[in-house]
């Protein structure tokens, strides 16, 4: 039985290549071959991210069902200003929220797939962003914060169009869309980055024919993140109408430790303190090959954004780790289908990139669990060392057995119970942060469905995948006690060289979920970072308050801890996010984000606000005249349906 990666991240498009310079080169397009998701392997077609079926037009294609009840009239209170705080809770997006159309809800509306980050030098200063739809597609729309995250004004980078150089030799390339946007950080100097993936989305679902499509990165200097460079001045790509490759889920980083190496120190030194590649910016992506495999690569600029080197392999061979190839080609190695990358960087300059891979041999008939794997780069991202096994995972269950629902061959986190309000798209991910007080301290957290508190012992246990689609299937999913999802956390004190997950069952692994509500509830999209005193902040989503766990709501909480052994646990959301119904309530993006200096800030996509609409009549009609309306749909778990806005806080890092 052929097993399917699980990828979600916010925009995978048909890409010629990363305008990172780093793209293989091709002398004749006439033997391109194009990826088409319709015809890709099963192991590498769940690979395509939730942002890519709304492109190629699988799955959802963004638009609701047209049996939806005619709205209900909605009366604005307030002062028509756009932003709204829910109690603690600080709305990050700015923007007015756009009337849609019932059958395009989600469209001109939504913000998900969050990312953040903190000046260390100024904690005053703060970066967000997600996906932004308020221009009716997908965009690139960061905010910023001057005042610690309690007040945020929204910016834009110049993303519609970038100067061309290879793409045909024209002097301008246009972009259709922008997104799986990633704030990359700041460097010692005080500019800011952010980083974003443009594309053009072909005949599929456009009339233009260009698939080509590029990771660029746009740098903000002197106003902290208000305005951006023109990027692309002299980056180059290959120009590609075909769409041979996809380029997904590129996520970045920063060296901005403060202690630079001496010149004549070229490579990491064990044990040092200071770092030989101080502001250089590192990013990594996978790269979908229409053979069917699935590489990540990294590329780094060493001028501030300026220039990208050409492209280095992170998932490097490793047959012992990597024995189960799919029968597909193997060009770069066995570990060919691999998948959400997440660089960061250790007080001595060393590399790590942490990722998803599913070439592990199965050790049943029944088994369906997976690998964290991490490479590192002792040279400044030149060549990469390893992999590593950080630890094994169970990803979440398929969603058309348990759930139904229209999107179909992808997981999700099922509520308890007869209902299935809980249907959009989710997978387990790993993220990656080396302690500050001590560089050999290297610690990955990511989510299991088996874990010490989900097993077989409580009937929840994995059976093998579903033959249609290669998601995982399990026994006890919507039985209240057996299956809940946990956030393992594996932790290396030699440098990344061994983890404690390395040799450790997913079902003996310790939590940062641990309080005694969460032994039988879902957390899942979880992201961490340390603090500068070392303490490890870890945020995700949470169903343990309330009827989150029968109802699909959900909220955000905060674990923090000193030791690495024993969290405690707060709440974030002043009130229960209702289960998203925009999109036809099938994505909320496909992460989270969190940043943290003495404090922590995590990012969500939140759900509490409600949908907006022209009001029409039975009809389908706008009614004259015209007005604003919620809206209600047939089996939809809230009325109004809700809108998707992204929220955060500042809050001190629970201490055990």
């Amino acid at each position: 039985m052929k097993r399917k990666i699980g990828l979600f991240s916010a925009v995978a498009l048909v890409a010629a290549a990363v305008v990172l310079g780093v793209g293989p080169s091709y002398s004749s397009h006439s033997q391109a071959k194009a990826f088409d998701p319709t015809q890709a392997p099963e192991i590498q077609n769940r690979l395509i991210d939730g942002y890519a079926a709304l492109a190629f037009g699988e799955g959802t294609s963004g638009n609701s069902s047209s049996s939806e009840k005619p709205p209900n009239q909605y009366f604005p209170r307030g002062s028509n200003t756009c932003s709204e705080n829910l109690s603690s809770n600080i709305k990050v997006n700015q923007n007015c929220l756009n009337l849609s159309d019932p059958d395009l809800q989600g469209r001109s509306q939504a913000q998900n797939e969050t990312s953040i980050a903190v000046n260390p030098f100024n904690s005053n200063e703060l970066l967000a962003a997600s996906n932004d739809y308020r221009l009716g597609d997908g965009g690139c729309f960061p905010s910023y914060s001057l005042d610690g995250g309690r007040t945020w004004n929204d910016t834009t980078v110049p993303w519609e169009f970038n100067r061309g150089g290879a793409f045909g030799g024209h002097a301008r390339i246009y972009w259709q869309s922008c997104g799986d946007p990633f704030v990359i950080g700041y460097d010692t100097h005080g500019n800011a980055y952010f980083g974003g993936l443009q594309f053009n989305r072909g005949n599929t679902v456009s009339n233009n024919p260009d698939q080509s499509s590029a990771v660029y990165v746009w740098r903000s200097t002197g106003n902290d993140g208000a305005s951006w460079n023109f990027p692309g001045r002299a980056i180059t790509t290959d120009y590609d109408l075909s769409g041979r490759t996809l380029q997904d889920k590129p996520y970045g980083t920063i060296d901005n430790n403060t202690n630079a190496c001496p010149s004549s120190v070229t490579a990491v030194q064990p044990g040092a303190t200071c770092t030989p590649f101080q502001n250089r910016i590192y990013v990594t992506w996978t790269d979908f090959a229409s053979d069917g495999t699935a590489y990540i690569w990294e590329s780094y600029s060493s001028d501030y954004g300026e220039h990208f080197s050409p492209r280095h392999l992170v998932t490097v061979n490793a047959p012992e780790l990597c024995s189960n190839t799919y029968g597909l080609p193997t060009p770069n190695g066995d570990c060919n289908e691999s998948t959400f990358s997440d660089p960061f960087v250790g007080p001595d300059g060393t590399l790590y990139v942490v990722y998803n891979n599913y070439n592990n041999a199965l050790k049943s008939a029944d088994d369906n669990e997976n690998q964290i794997l991490m490479s590192y780069s002792t040279d400044g991202g030149e060549t990469f060392q390893g992999p590593i096994l950080v630890g094994d995972y169970y990803d979440l269950p398929d969603c058309a057995t348990y759930q139904g629902g229209q999107d179909y061959g992808r997981a999700c986190v099922p509520e308890k119970g007869p209902t299935a309000n809980s249907v959009f798209r989710a997978t387990n991910y790993p993220v990656g942060s080396v302690d500050p007080t001590n560089p050999n301290r290297v610690v990955v957290t990511y989510g299991s469905y088996i874990n010490r508190h989900s097993n077989e012992s409580n009937g929840c246990a994995p059976t093998g995948f579903n033959p249609a689609t290669g998601d995982n299937l399990f026994t006890g999913v919507k039985t209240p006690g057996a299956c809940n999802n946990d956030i393992l956390i594996s932790v290396s004190n030699d440098h990344g060289a061994t983890f404690t997950g390395t040799t450790a069952d997913p079902r003996a692994m310790p939590v940062v979920t641990q309080d005694p509500g969460q032994a039988t509830t879902d957390q899942f999209w979880q992201w961490q970072a340390f603090t500068k005193n070392g303490k490890l902040a870890v945020s995700y989503y949470d169903r343990q308050y309330g009827s989150d766990e029968t109802t699909g709501a959900s909220d955000v909480s905060l674990s923090g801890s000193g030791d690495l052994v024993s969290f405690n646990t707060n709440r974030v959301t002043s009130s229960s996010n209702p289960p998203p119904t925009e999109f036809g309530g099938l994505f909320m993006g496909d992460y989270t984000g969190l940043a943290a200096d003495t404090k922590a800030w995590p990012l969500w996509t939140d759900t509490r606000n409600p949908e907006l609409f022209a009001c029409q009549d039975g009809s389908g009609n706008v009614t004259t005249p015209p007005s604003v309306c919620t809206a209600s749909a047939p089996g939809a778990p809230a009325s109004p349906l809700n809108d998707q806005d992204i929220y955060t806080a500042n809050l001190p890092v629970p201490s055990p």
